[in-house]
């Protein structure tokens, strides 16, 4: 029996570049820390039908792989693209970027909350919690170029002002039971 041609090929393998077979996964198959090295750096991402997209990338979604980028314009405005992880074939760095770009990435989308903090405030709250969940025997590492971030067990991350609206995860019942624990800490330690 004849299959319909759509259904001879699996979805993923579907983009081609230089004569040669490029999956669409390959991008959605590495991990989170894998995606943390291109994050803060200049980039070019080639996606399906051969669209190219710069820019700095500031962030790839867990979940679906989907990449933000962002572009400073010259009337000091900036410009922000989403790509879909599916469609993304190639990730290439383009520049490594200086502190100065660093640091207006990592203060583009900070919450109004993490503005009524000092950064040794912030250090102050992040090693409170990071010593408050070692204690309670909770895997808990730095991460990131500024070690700003937490991260917990490899699956959840807080971000300053390291508040329960601060966590994000995939697992949602990890997501819970972390923003209850950190809920507890902050009314304990007031």
């Amino acid at each position: 029996m004849d299959m319909p041609r759509e259904f001879q090929n699996p979805p993923e393998a579907i983009c081609f570049r230089s004569s040669q077979l490029v999956t669409m996964s390959e991008w959605m198959k590495k991990s989170p820390l894998e995606w943390e090295d291109y994050v803060y750096k200049e980039v070019r991402v080639i996606a399906s039908e051969k669209k190219e997209y710069q820019g700095w990338l500031l962030t790839t979604d867990p979940v679906s792989a989907n990449i933000v980028l962002v572009n400073f314009l010259e009337d000091g405005s900036l410009s922000v693209t989403g790509i879909m992880g599916h469609c993304v074939q190639t990730v290439e760095t383009l520049s490594e970027g200086d502190h100065r770009v660093r640091e207006k990435l990592m203060h583009l989308f900070t919450s109004g909350d993490c503005k009524g903090y000092s950064p040794e405030d912030l250090e102050k709250r992040k090693n409170s919690l990071k010593k408050w969940l070692e204690k309670n025997h909770i895997p808990v590492t730095e991460q990131g170029d500024a070690q700003r971030t937490l991260c917990v067990a490899g699956v959840l991350t807080i971000d300053p002002p390291y508040a329960p609206e601060n966590c994000s995860s995939s697992n949602e019942i990890i997501l819970s039971r972390v923003q209850d624990l950190i809920q507890g800490h902050l009314s304990a330690s007031q």
